[in-house]
């Protein structure tokens, strides 16, 4: 019989004699707090888990689809970003880099922006634009190539 088996018996045997109770719940507690000890040295010694392989910055392809594509766009939004061709997440980037730095930013409510002039060139003569709505006023500023 095993040593684990051999304590396991011992507990479960039949206490005989006043003194034995007292004895076999000090040898449950010593035991318990043996076996807790035990559990916790084998979880420090658990192997750890393997971290998922990354793919290395060098490794990686910009996307070319979707809002990562460049495409052409309207000539207001070429004049407002300084170049002919961008991605529609380019666009965004910058037009809120312009908003944060001209401070255009409802301060009651910042999903809120106030258009300057150059802002309602490119959002249809709109004297405040939410936030969520940027995309949808930039849509047609992205010319569709086959």
């Amino acid at each position: 019989m095993s040593f684990v088996a051999a304590r396991f018996f011992r507990l479960l045997a039949p206490a005989s004699g006043a003194n034995s109770s007292v004895v076999s719940s000090s040898r449950s507690v010593s035991t318990a707090a043996a076996g807790a000890t035990k559990k916790s040295a084998a979880k420090s010694k658990a192997k750890p888990k393997p971290k998922p392989k990354s793919v290395s910055p060098a490794k990686k392809t910009p996307r070319s689809t979707g809002i990562f594509k460049a495409t052409p766009v309207s000539p207001a939004l070429a004049q407002f970003l300084g170049t002919g061709e961008t991605t529609r997440t380019d666009a965004i980037k910058e037009i809120w880099t312009y908003v944060k730095s001209h401070d255009l930013q409802n301060p009651a409510d910042k999903r809120e922006i106030f258009c300057d002039e150059k802002l309602k060139q490119i959002f249809q003569g709109k004297d405040k634009v939410g936030f969520l709505e940027i995309t949808k006023l930039l849509s047609p500023h992205f010319v569709k190539t086959a």
